[in-house]
């Protein structure tokens, strides 16, 4: 385990994580410090507490929004094998067609 110094609103912690993910830790504490920056700025916090449940708030949205747009994204995805199904079988059933056309033609002509 490694451990990692984050500072949020001016606030320092230390964060244990796996080896490896110091990066990352940091990287998503600088995020959640800068939307906290952001809903500070616009002075819609009250108090430190009511700042981080505005900030907690704001990213549970964010997160909501897009596990939507994934979700939207893997029915498009569905829909479009589906669609693809659909064309190899009717490809597959034209190309049956076809091919006893041929034997049907090959008869008449052999008779």
């Amino acid at each position: 385990m490694s451990e990692v110094n984050i500072t949020i609103n001016g606030r320092s912690f230390g964060i244990s994580c796996e080896d490896g993910q110091e990066q990352r830790v940091a990287d998503l504490s600088n995020y959640v410090d800068g939307r906290l920056k952001d809903i500070a700025k616009v002075g819609a916090a009250s108090n430190e507490a009511h700042l981080l449940v505005l900030t907690s708030l704001l990213l549970a949205d964010e997160v909501f929004d897009l596990r939507t747009d994934v979700g939207s994204i893997n029915q498009n995805l569905e829909a479009a094998q589906a669609n693809e199904n659909e064309e190899a079988a009717v490809a597959h059933a034209i190309d049956d067609l076809a091919n006893r056309i041929d034997r049907i033609a090959s008869r008449i002509q052999n008779a």
